[in-house]
């Protein structure tokens, strides 16, 4: 069995309050970790291969600001520093507030705001390559204007080379390392008080 990644982000420990915490709902416990084994450990990443696994993770945490950074830094050093280095590079000109985006018509358009549409410069575009290049600026939509997804966004995946398989594994892992990054940050505020 492969150890808990969110008890490893937290720093639980066996025995502990929040082990015993966890424990009260296992199912959740270990649904959350076979979908992080699923995405992230996959034998078969036919449509989207590890090393782009790893950096979509690594750039939607970082851009997250959280302190798991470091565990997936981690895991995308071993699989390519270089890459690893362009988006480190690259991550201070990404980094915003938000979330951005404009509702569709309506009355929840008072509540449009315009942010930064970012995208790849040449360096990290070269060492990611066109297709990473546009999977990572689609992950910048995601995590900052979530509201401006759309058929627009999905077709450059589609031209930069990704199957629709692949695009809706990239949109999981997004949305699983946004839940992650919730729960982590919750178990974390309980561990202090808890303290």
């Amino acid at each position: 069995m492969t150890a808990d990644v969110i008890d490893q982000l937290v720093g639980i420990q066996p025995g502990d309050a929040l082990d015993t915490l966890r424990d009260q709902r296992p199912s959740a416990r270990a649904n959350a970790q076979a979908a992080f084994d699923a995405l992230l450990r996959s034998d078969e990443p036919t449509e989207v291969d590890q090393r782009a696994r790893l950096a979509v993770a690594y750039w939607t945490v970082a851009l997250s600001t959280s302190p798991a950074a470091a565990f997936y830094r981690d895991l995308l050093a071993a699989e390519d520093a270089a890459l690893l280095d362009a988006l480190e590079a690259a991550l201070p000109g990404a980094l915003t507030d938000g979330p951005y985006g404009d509702y569709p018509e309506g009355p929840l358009t008072v509540e449009n705001v315009d942010g930064l549409h970012w995208a790849p410069q040449a360096g990290l575009a070269s060492a990611a390559g066109p297709r990473l290049a546009a999977a990572l600026a689609h992950t910048h939509l995601l995590v900052y204007r979530p509201r401006d997804a759309s058929p627009d966004a999905l077709q450059h995946l589609l031209d930069a080379g990704w199957s629709t398989t692949g695009i809706v594994t990239l949109s999981q892992l997004v949305a699983f390392l946004s839940f992650q990054l919730r729960v982590v940050a919750g178990l974390t505020v309980l561990k202090g008080e808890l303290a």
